[in-house]
């Protein structure tokens, strides 16, 4: 699908003229990690399907909102939920959310998920920033015709996840109880968890951590000139780790169990920005 600059701009001035300014940090938290959003003051909640030209949410255990407001001295949009290849979605659709922050007037970009760990020195409750990312499935996001106003057509993302925010991150941690780590992401395209053999497969390619989310909305990120920082909260073991089923109320639980210190190190990142 082709869009054009236009069909952005809509959403974006929808947004925008509930809101008397422009928020410099969006937020994209993923599965299990909504309550990251009770730390956001002063907040404008508006629903996915209300924003016009946006997707809808069929994940029933993320809200859907756009939330904008303040975190920590920072003027936010955080989004509540978002958007994946297993819902139906293209991956050229994909690049909306990120789009809407830009014309939103955001710089940086955060980006929150639930990942299962590969990598044999990871636990559940650990936590990895994202330092690049093995996506060998499907199209890039940014197929199809360029819109010069977010970005040229060819452009280099091997400093993608902005190292400066990757250190920043790892200093922030050191005022939480997380274990953090620093490692690779590799895109699944779900919904299926992933068999065995893939996991190992995985793991040969040099995945640390495997999940459904994030690298397209990090590639239009690059795209747009913008500042990225992914994080993964390892919310269970994947393939030989563990002998037990991977099920959804596993990574809820994890979530649950970890939110308060997730609440603190993004609200710390954030203020440090």
């Amino acid at each position: 699908m082709s869009y054009t600059y236009d069909f952005f701009k809509e959403s974006a001035d929808y947004v925008l003229g509930k809101i008397d300014y422009k928020p410099e940090v969006g937020l994209i938290l993923g599965s299990a990690l909504g309550t990251i959003v009770d730390e956001i003051e002063n907040q404008v909640v508006i629903d996915f399907e209300s924003i016009p030209n946006f997707l809808k949410s069929t994940v029933k255990a993320m809200a859907g909102q756009l939330i904008l407001g303040d975190l920590n001295g920072k003027k936010v949009a955080c989004m509540n939920g978002r958007f994946h290849f297993y819902e139906g979605y293209s991956f050229e659709q994909l690049v909306i959310p990120i789009r809407l922050f830009k014309l939103l007037g955001v710089k940086t970009t955060v980006l929150t998920n639930a990942a299962g760990g590969i990598n044999y020195d990871y636990k559940p409750g650990d936590v990895m920033i994202i330092k690049d990312h093995i996506k060998f499935m499907g199209a890039s996001p940014l197929r199809g015709e360029n819109i010069p106003e977010f970005g040229p057509r060819f452009f280099d993302v091997g400093t993608m996840y902005t190292p400066r925010l990757r250190e920043l991150a790892k200093e922030c941690a050191k005022e939480t109880t997380i274990n953090m780590h620093e490692g690779n992401y590799y895109f699944w395209s779900g919904p299926q968890f992933e068999t065995p053999a893939e996991i190992n497969a995985i793991r040969m390619l040099g995945g640390d951590a495997v999940g459904m989310s994030t690298v397209t909305e990090s590639i239009t990120a690059a795209h747009c000139g913008m500042d990225l920082l992914a994080m993964s909260l390892i919310t269970n073991n994947c393939g030989d780790m563990t002998d037990e089923p991977t099920t959804p109320e596993e990574v809820g639980e994890m979530g649950t169990k970890v939110a308060p210190q997730m609440k603190k190190l993004v609200r710390t990142i954030v203020g440090k920005l």
